[in-house]
């Protein structure tokens, strides 16, 4: 079977051809909140002709179309894309209709979960989440190697679980949200408050202002010895710990894989984070097994799970 998936973004979609279980050339094309879904859906309906031409395969060929695209989906209907303003957008019907071809549509987070698990970090488990931290925290479950995803494709948004009530007001209309102390947003803001406390922090050395803090700063002056920047990162791991621990106290996956830019900091990350999570489940590790780990697909991992969902639901 030969399945193309497509990741759908607020500033550009990519697409590829996923043929035994390996990605062709990528293709990407840009997208806008100013284009009309219908606008959208032809310009994603080229995206995969194009991605069939790069991989060298006939379009005929094509067995079915997946689609990851942000938003609350329900059986191909995208319900609601804030960024987009979009509401009941049927995407799925709109594209199979351009290319004549199955077409299936999934929320984006869930086809990142669903490619690690199928391709990437989790090919060893039947049980794992995505945890994706960037601009705020996405997440994803599969269970005996098939999606959660909650009623009408409504759940497992990690990011928007409460781990300290009444704290930081988050674009939700919730205050203390997971993400508010857990992404690659809020340790950059972290950053650059402890930054203006400390002037003589070796913070200042890797960014001259603070308008030049990104994720990796902290890392980067902790690796140098720099105390605030440990500190910093304490308190980040603190709060990442304290989301992803309820996250393994109510679903018990024997994997959590960690997504995103901040994963590539390895274990300067994921081994203090495996501590403070151990420290804060019902049930420690040593006597349930569980892991975590970093993410391995990078960002092709929303192209491989909406590819392998298409060659699920068409079988």
């Amino acid at each position: 079977m030969i399945t193309i998936g497509i990741d759908l973004g607020g500033m550009s979609a990519k697409a590829a051809c996923l043929a035994a279980g390996t990605l062709t050339e990528k293709a990407r094309v840009v997208t806008s909140k100013e284009k009309t879904p219908e606008k959208t859906a032809k310009d994603l309906a080229a995206l995969a002709r194009e991605a069939a031409v790069r991989g060298g395969i006939a379009f005929d060929e094509i067995d079915a179309v997946g689609v990851g695209s942000p938003g609350v989906i329900d059986g191909g209907v995208v319900v609601q894309w804030s960024n987009f303003g979009w509401k009941d957008v049927k995407l799925a019907a709109l594209l199979s209709e351009i290319l004549k071809k199955p077409t299936f549509v999934l929320n984006d987070a869930n086809a990142a979960a669903l490619g690690e698990a199928k391709y990437g970090a989790g090919v060893k488990y039947d049980d794992c989440a995505l945890v994706t931290i960037g601009t705020g925290v996405g997440s994803g479950i599969v269970l005996g190697g098939k999606l959660f995803t909650g009623y009408r494709g409504a759940g497992t948004e990690l990011g928007h679980t409460v781990i300290r009530a009444g704290g930081l007001p988050c674009p939700c209309g919730r205050r203390g949200c997971f993400e508010q102390y857990a992404s690659a947003t809020a340790l950059i803001r972290r950053t650059r408050e402890r930054m203006e406390q400390d002037r003589a922090s070796r913070l200042w050395e890797l960014a001259k202002t603070t308008n030049d803090v990104d994720g990796t700063t902290a890392f980067r002056a902790a690796s140098m010895g720099d105390a605030a920047a440990r500190e910093t990162l304490d308190g980040y791991l603190e709060d990442l710990a304290e989301g992803i621990a309820d996250l393994v106290n109510l679903m018990r996956p024997q994997a959590v894989i960690l997504g995103g830019g901040i994963s590539a900091e390895g274990e300067a990350l994921l081994d203090p984070l495996r501590k403070k999570v151990n420290e804060k489940l019902y049930i420690p590790a040593e006597r349930v097994p569980f892991q975590i780990v970093a993410a391995t697909l990078g960002n092709d991992a929303g192209i491989y799970g909406a590819a392998h969902y298409a060659s699920e639901c068409v079988k």
